[in-house]
């Protein structure tokens, strides 16, 4: 059985190209904001790891991120962000809670791919202990 993949992209053109990239080993469950994303979590859903653009209208990668933090359900699920931002560096790094990996956009499929392993697997470790 596949892992379940959340991306939260207002780019269609993103959206795409990550579901053309990861669908092939991934379930791939796509949201245009992080309102859609975090109802799609509140009705019990469990990806394994959130793909999260930061810039997004209405409710902003970085206010999803804090109320997948906060939760006591969701905390744990790896978080991959996203952005075109030129300042991407220092707004994770102000980000008052973990981001696993963070890419700015355009990125490259093959060091993205590995960013996923690699929390992936940090997080099965975690889970396991």
């Amino acid at each position: 059985m596949k892992k379940t993949l959340l991306i939260v992209d207002d780019d269609l053109s993103i959206l795409k190209l990550l579901n053309f990239i990861l669908s092939k080993d991934y379930e791939i469950v796509v949201k245009n904001n992080g309102i859609e994303a975090f109802s799609w979590l509140e009705d019990g859903n469990m990806p394994k790891l959130i793909i999260s653009d930061l810039q997004m209208p209405y409710f902003d990668g970085q206010s999803f991120l804090k109320n997948v933090k906060i939760s006591g359900f969701y905390r744990d699920i790896p978080v991959i962000m996203l952005s075109a931002a030129h300042d991407l560096d220092e707004q994770v790094a102000n980000m008052p809670f973990k981001v696993d990996a963070y890419m700015h956009k355009p990125f490259n499929p093959t060091t993205l791919k590995t960013a996923i392993n690699h929390a992936l697997k940090v997080y099965d470790e975690q889970d396991s202990n």
